[in-house]
């Protein structure tokens, strides 16, 4: 979320520019000069980030009063055994252990180093810390950035966070009655109407990313891609905006929630003439074009909300069974009732390896409709839609 590339490919220079950029410390980020000589200290700092909304941990950076990275920004010595030393810490203070990722960041002249700790949001919560087996959260506040967690927190903790995934469900399924109300007000029946959706949310909220009032500012920043374009009407809805389509003829939604959520549904089949007969049909242009431009989206929208944990991506087509789908000359008769591929993310995952990721799901999403469609075109398509 920080970085624009994987952890593990971080290198010194990459750091220092970062640091050039006085992020202060928050909830999902934390500088340490060196590694505290309480090392249960520092085991907490690793656990409490695991059981929040994980994080990045940056050790060879001094911080300011204010919390931001203090110059000169020039590592701290180089140590081979990082690494070993804070796995150690890790297996020796935490129960269960936390997966992290290390990377050990070293100047050219070998001899001073960043060392880059990335905590993932845990599926394994609650980590307890040290001999009396405490659950600490991150807060992101300067004085206590680190608490024994609240008897209020346990349960989003307990059952490795199974409250936290009937939130997500809550979440989805109201962003999808939605639209489902949008068609009453047109006085259209979604029965047998087929529907493509393309969400993306936290795999494990638990509370608002932001005020829902500042919603509309984040959609003002995603101007420029498709689900957000301003000729949509913005229409408020619990935690969020809802951007709706006033097209002649369209039937489209795409909600931005609070919680982080983003969801774009619409009517994808199309009236086209084939054999000189009217049917309907899904273009797939058009859908790998607004898949193109959601992911596009959502990078800004989940970069605003400072968001760093594993996503789930979901792509779903109903209603499918007879349409024709078309791409350019290939076209063919749909088999399926319905499709969907679910995909778990994070955002510096899908910066990294946008083109790899469409490629993945339109391939997917191509061969489930009947599309015969070579890699080669698949590749082609894609360099098109992401050059828009």
């Amino acid at each position: 979320m920080f970085f624009d590339k994987p952890v593990n490919d971080l290198t010194f220079d990459d750091v220092v520019a970062f640091c050039q950029k006085q992020i202060p410390e928050g909830k999902q980020l934390d500088y340490k000069y060196l590694l505290p000589k309480n090392k249960e200290k520092f085991a907490k700092v690793i656990a409490s980030f695991a059981n929040a909304m994980g994080g990045t941990v940056i050790i060879g950076v001094n911080d300011d009063k204010n919390d931001k990275p203090r110059a000169p920004f020039t590592g701290i010595a180089y140590h081979e055994k990082m690494r070993n030393t804070i796995e150690d810490i890790i297996q020796t203070y935490i129960d269960p252990i936390v997966f992290v990722d290390v990377n050990i960041c070293v100047n050219k002249a070998g001899d001073r180093m960043f060392v880059v700790v990335n905590i993932p949001q845990s599926n394994l919560t609650p980590h307890l810390v040290g001999k009396l087996k405490r659950t600490y959260i991150r807060t992101g506040q300067s004085s206590r950035p680190e608490v024994i967690a609240h008897p209020e927190k346990l349960p989003w903790l307990l059952d490795h966070r199974k409250k936290s995934e009937n939130l997500r469900h809550i979440l989805y399924d109201k962003a999808e009655s939605h639209f489902e109300n949008y068609l009453k007000t047109k006085n259209v029946s979604s029965q047998g109407l087929s529907v493509a959706t393309l969400s993306l949310m936290p795999h494990y909220p638990e509370e608002p990313l932001t005020d829902y009032r500042h919603i509309p500012d984040l959609i003002y920043a995603c101007k420029d891609c498709s689900p957000a374009q301003q000729t949509m009407t913005l229409q408020p809805v619990q935690d969020g905006m809802a951007a709706i389509d006033g097209a002649r003829g369209v039937h489209r939604v795409v909600e931005f929630n609070s919680y982080g959520l983003l969801m774009d549904k619409w009517a994808v089949a199309e009236n086209i003439q084939f054999n000189g007969h009217d049917t309907l049909a899904v273009n797939f242009e058009h859908v790998a074009q607004r898949t193109a431009e959601f992911f596009q989206c959502a990078l800004i929208f989940l970069n605003k909300l400072s968001f760093g944990g594993p996503l789930y991506f979901r792509f779903k087509m109903n209603n499918t069974r007879g349409l024709r789908a078309h791409l350019a000359d290939k076209t063919a008769t749909v088999l399926e009732d319905y499709i969907r591929m679910d995909e778990v993310y994070n955002i510096t995952e899908i910066s990294a390896r946008l083109p790899e990721i469409l490629r993945n799901t339109l391939q997917a999403a191509a061969w489930s409709l009947g599309l015969r469609i070579s890699e080669d075109e698949i590749q082609k398509l894609i360099l098109r839609l992401i050059k828009k």
